[in-house]
């Protein structure tokens, strides 16, 4: 019971760290850079399995693009002299689904944690 736990774990750890970047990125895809600099570079997660029972971990992280997209806005202050801006190369749908694919991840793995606690629990509540 207690592998399963600290499994678990490890995996809780992967997603709520996925979750972190998902939200880095949603949080950040509206914002505007001048052409001279670099766009936000959206994060990427990278999981990598453990050895043997050992789980699952984070083994590092992957950035997007920072050349961004260059969009149109002579208005905006921080245009250059043609009227371009940069802004990340983040596409929101596909932020949305792996937000939503981190968020059932992480609810199956406190869902173990929970199941294996009770388990432990209930073997106590026996040997009494």
């Amino acid at each position: 019971m207690s592998d399963a736990i600290g499994i678990a774990a490890t995996a809780l750890t992967v997603h709520r760290k996925w979750l972190d970047a998902i939200s880095d990125n949603l949080a950040n895809a509206n914002t505007v850079t001048a052409t001279s600099g670099d766009a936000f570079r959206a994060r990427y997660v990278l999981a990598e399995a453990g050895q043997g029972d050992s789980g699952v971990y984070v083994a590092g992280a992957a950035y997007g693009d920072a050349a961004g997209r260059k969009v149109y806005e002579p208005d905006h202050p921080l245009a250059d002299a043609e009227g371009y801006v940069r802004y990340p190369d983040i596409d929101l749908a596909s932020q949305m689904g792996q937000l939503i694919m981190a968020q059932r991840g992480y609810q199956a793995n406190a869902g173990v944690v929970d199941r294996a606690k009770a388990m432990y629990e209930a073997a106590l509540q026996i040997g009494k």
